[in-house]
């Protein structure tokens, strides 16, 4: 089976987690500093906080900008729940709008989600393509709103050739999926040293100095040995980068005249980083989505269908009233979309024979 992702770990990252076990530091030592130093050096800002995960950073980092109970965050509902619980955790309630064309939130649709109790935009940028943040902080920063950045998927895509995390306050995951890992993981980068300073307590139990607790404040650190692994990833992730945009424009290729298949739109002044690569199976195509996933996974082909539901409709969240809206593209877009394997280890026949196969079943 050609696994839908795959982490790239080498002998580098095994000597990097032996070293810390063999210095019997594991927690809140010289790794996890080095790795905050090194990821926001890459990004472009001042300050990386190291947090256990994605959905940590992101709740931090909310918290660190004092959003909190009566406030309201603009999102998209296309997203993982991570992106919406981040926001409810913190007592805030989430104000959804539909996506354009990228699976991105649409940018034209959020002044009209604007109300007296909006204090933030959470652009995602979804899949590895960035948002379009020329108009979303143009928005942001007439109407003096905070951005986060939710860029968990994006590490080292660029926005007229800016990096994503540099924006608002950044927030990434290292999750085993994603662009590079560390198992689990996450990053919070700004510029704003008052953020920094708001979030590293927050992170820490509420505490600057050993035992002295300022405030409440949460166990969300990340481990020396995750830190070691994301110093090692992060030396290669423009690598990874690279080959997951040449196996993108593989498939661009050979898929490009398939009847009833929508491939991804990378829009203009973006580069993508193809997390996922993500077409949309239209009716004129021979099969339903579903149908193509069992048909390509009986092929040994690998399939992901992120996301099957949108956020409003999920389960969890049904008793809250701001989930009653009408979102067509987003609920559309959950019924037809399919991930391709797209990882830095797909070979060059595995891609070929990927492509055949979907061609074949096309007809």
């Amino acid at each position: 089976m050609i696994p839908i992702s795959k982490p790239w770990l080498r002998e580098n990252e095994k000597r990097a987690a032996d070293e810390v076990l063999e210095s019997g530091i594991l927690a809140q030592g010289p790794r996890v500093a080095e790795f905050e130093r090194a990821f926001a050096e890459y990004i472009g800002v001042k300050h990386g906080i190291a947090a256990s995960n994605g959905t940590t950073a992101l709740h931090i980092a909310l918290l660190a900008h004092g959003i909190g109970a009566g406030d309201e965050v603009i999102t998209t509902a296309f997203t993982f729940i991570a992106s919406v619980n981040a926001i409810l955790y913190t007592g805030a309630t989430p104000r959804l709008i539909d996506i354009d064309a990228s699976y991105n939130l649409d940018a034209s649709q959020i002044k009209a989600a604007i109300t007296p109790r909006t204090r933030a935009i959470m652009p995602v940028h979804l899949f590895g393509q960035p948002c379009d943040m020329r108009d979303i902080m143009d928005i942001a920063r007439r109407h003096n709103l905070v951005v986060i950045e939710d860029a968990c998927q994006a590490h080292g895509a660029q926005f007229q050739e800016t990096r994503v995390g540099t924006f608002g306050t950044g927030c990434f995951s290292f999750y085993a999926t994603k662009n590079m890992t560390t198992g689990e993981g996450g990053m919070i980068t700004t510029d704003d040293d008052r953020v920094a300073s708001r979030a590293r307590l927050l992170i820490n139990h509420g505490m600057r100095v050993r035992y002295h607790h300022e405030t409440l404040g949460y166990n969300f650190r990340l481990t020396e040995i995750a830190a070691a692994i994301g110093i090692e990833q992060l030396k290669r992730l423009d690598a990874f980068n690279a080959r997951r945009a040449e196996t993108a424009a593989y498939y661009d290729e050979h898929l490009a005249n398939v009847r009833g298949l929508e491939l991804p739109r990378v829009m203009a002044q973006r580069s993508h980083v193809y997390h996922q690569y993500t077409l949309r199976v239209l009716p004129a195509f021979p099969l339903t989505r579903d149908e193509l996933a069992a048909a390509l996974n009986a092929r040994g082909i690998g399939t992901g269908i992120y996301y099957p539901i949108p956020v409003h409709q999920q389960a969890a969240v049904g008793e809250y009233a701001w989930t009653k809206c009408s979102l067509p593209r987003a609920e559309e877009c959950a019924a037809q979309v399919l991930a391709l394997p797209v990882h830095p280890l797909v070979t060059n026949d595995e891609r070929a024979y990927i492509a055949q196969t979907i061609c074949e079943i096309a007809g």
